[in-house]
């Protein structure tokens, strides 16, 4: 071995090693699920569900062996923070909830590789924010009243929807978007016929996905009434949408989970509507 191979050797056995381990957005594809933030900051409409939403979110996580942070300071969205968290849901946030720092902080942990999961009036959200509206696909643009839908699931092989019916019938409040999502994959759409108030009759979204450069992000339509929260169905929605937003493409549903969807109905609640969102 010549001088300077050995030379080269030694410099590379006396480097010090660097391990990503510890970092839940990095290393995102082969590390188990261990956390995520639940963010549901209002500066708009208020939502009497985030209350429910935060439950199921941390009962989801009791039985799915992760962590479940509940928070509503924005403070909290900086690099440091926002590192400790493999996946972000934004459960019916509204308003401009983020000054310049957050919304660069959230920008680098997305690219970086961070998932987020968006989940109804996280539509609502941001409309000032390029980066955002990119992030959760479209904008809010109103809805009508509270009622029961099919949704045509069309991607039955996504950890979100691979467990649902073809056809999906829940009650909940069915958005209108500002602008059709052309650069995400949808992967189910509201019946438009079944249902009154659709403004985009025959191609109307209801749950998609997209990636942003090295991260993920996945929006879902439902989540107004206290009722969905409890749904067997909406719950593995979003276990679903956690872990593929985590990175976890072959994530499927528990044997016991399956067991247990199917011994229980979905409720139909049904809850006053007046001026929400």
């Amino acid at each position: 071995m010549s001088v300077h191979l050995l030379a080269i050797f030694f410099m590379l056995s006396a480097s010090p090693t660097v391990t990503i381990e510890d970092d839940p957005v990095t290393d995102r594809a082969v590390r188990p699920l261990t956390s995520i933030l639940v963010f549901s900051k209002t500066a708009g409409f208020r939502h009497g569900s985030i209350e429910p939403g935060q439950k199921a979110l941390k009962e989801i996580g009791k039985v799915h062996g992760f962590t479940v942070e509940t928070t509503e300071d924005s403070k909290r969205f900086n690099e440091a923070e926002l590192k400790k968290y493999q996946v972000v849901v934004f459960l019916n946030t509204t308003g401009d909830v983020f000054d310049a720092e957050q919304q660069t902080a959230f920008e680098g942990y997305i690219k970086s590789g961070g998932g987020y999961v968006g989940i109804h009036a996280a539509s609502d959200t941001e409309y000032d924010w390029p980066f955002y509206g990119k992030v959760v696909g479209a904008y809010f643009a109103g809805h009508p009243a509270v009622q029961p839908a099919k949704i045509r699931v069309s991607d039955r092989s996504h950890p979100s929807t691979s467990f649902l019916p073809e056809i999906w019938e829940r009650t909940d409040e069915w958005y209108n978007f500002r602008e059709f999502p052309n650069h995400v994959k949808v992967l189910a759409w509201l019946e438009t016929d079944s249902y009154e108030g659709s403004s985009m009759p025959g191609k109307h979204p209801a749950i998609w996905c997209h990636d942003i450069d090295l991260g993920r992000a996945l929006y879902t339509v439902g989540g107004h009434t206290d009722a969905t929260f409890d749904e067997p169905l909406f719950r593995q929605h979003m276990t679903g949408a956690i872990y593929w937003a985590a990175g976890h493409d072959d994530w499927k549903m528990p044997t016991a989970d399956k067991k247990e969807t199917k011994k229980k109905t979905s409720p139909e609640k049904t809850e006053k509507t007046g001026d929400s969102r």
